[in-house]
């Protein structure tokens, strides 16, 4: 496979995380390494992505005082990585720099745009594309969506200063982001979006985003669509769903229902099945099998689901796709707008939500 490059958030993304109060915050701050809960699926996809050849940086907004136990929390799941950057909390609490220790724009969209001026292609001069994961808890579509379009050129600097003036980004933070705009190399780089709904926020939320943003519920469907991308090998889909069927309780119609709310989301065409079929064949081929009646209830189901969910209107259209079968860039959001709920506090913040969706 091509190289690749994955960018994760850890908090709600791939650790099961609460910070909604300062109770939790505090529970979370104390847990011990192997206290810390992963999301179903998500340790086994975050594996087979690096048996896949994938590139793993982790960009979280935890506090860097925090790394030894994430690092080893990661290191007990089996997990490698490329780099990992934390937010510098402390240094923003000396500087009294407040609204810094809670905002997202601020903090991960320079950052993003710095771990990408330091890529280099390989020895081929082939581009590394990338995939992003993050969470709906706070600002990661909106903040993943505007890297990506800064990247491919569609945003330029008059729009961007105006979104971190209305996101009350600290001035030297504003021209630190120019300057690393300046510094990269531009191109139709991010493939995908992918947010975990932790937070069950209803998916039409994130229309806005266009097709490239996929949210998504398990860690299973996040594997659907990255084998679609040509990013992961049938196995790997079957080990991760092996996962939610023996430490999560997954049976086979919940696996193939997984796979049928993103086809009929317009997020599957249908291109891998065959693909994990021959996979499931290949492992009974060779013996023992763990889960196999779930993953045979699977596969058996696939084509089915698929042809119900194009059948139903919402499989991906010709708009959504390449050629290639890479997502088309989306229309591009409205950034400045958006920029006033890219990021909101907690429970208030999901209640106005809540409130404006009734």
């Amino acid at each position: 496979m091509a190289t690749h490059i994955a960018r994760w958030d850890l908090d709600k993304t791939y650790l099961r995380t609460e910070f909604d109060s300062f109770r939790d915050l505090v529970k979370t701050a104390l847990e011990r390494p192997d206290q810390k809960r992963t999301n179903p699926g998500a340790s086994t996809l975050l594996r087979e992505m690096v048996r896949a050849g994938i590139r793993v940086h982790i960009l979280s907004g935890s506090p860097e005082q925090m790394r030894k136990n994430l690092e080893d929390k990661l290191r007990l799941d089996g997990i490698t990585w490329d780099s990992f950057t934390l937010k510098p909390n402390l240094k923003n609490l000396l500087r009294l720099r407040f609204r810094a220790m809670r905002d997202q724009l601020g903090y991960k969209l320079p950052a993003l745009l710095r771990a990408r001026a330091a890529v280099t292609g390989d020895d081929s001069g082939e581009v590394w594309h990338e995939t992003l994961f993050g969470d709906d808890a706070e600002a990661d579509a909106y903040v993943y969506s505007l890297y990506a379009d800064l990247l491919a050129g569609r945003v330029d600097e008059e729009v961007i200063t105006e979104v971190l003036k209305r996101g009350r980004i600290y001035e030297d933070v504003v021209e630190e982001t120019l300057d690393a705009i300046r510094s990269i190399e531009h191109g139709e780089i991010v493939e995908r979006i992918l947010i975990h709904l932790e937070g069950q926020t209803p998916p039409d939320d994130f229309h806005a985003y266009g097709p490239r943003v996929v949210p998504f519920y398990n860690y299973l469907q996040a594997a659907f669509v990255l084998q679609e991308d040509g990013r992961l090998g049938a196995d790997g889909v079957l080990r991760v769903a092996v996962e939610l069927v023996t430490e999560h309780r997954f049976d086979g119609d919940s696996l193939a229902r997984s796979y049928y709310d993103l086809a009929r989301r317009g997020h599957l065409k249908g291109t891998g099945i065959a693909a994990v079929s021959a996979a499931l064949d290949g492992w009974f081929a060779l013996g023992h099998v763990p889960a196999a009646e779930e993953l045979r209830v699977l596969t058996t189901s696939l084509p089915a689901m698929a042809e119900s969910a194009r059948a139903a209107g919402h499989a991906a259209s010709a708009d959504a796709t390449l050629a290639t079968d890479k997502v088309r860039p989306p229309i591009l959001p409205d950034y400045v707008k958006l920029v006033e709920a890219h990021n909101p506090r907690g429970r208030a913040g999901r209640a106005q939500r809540s409130e404006k969706r009734r």
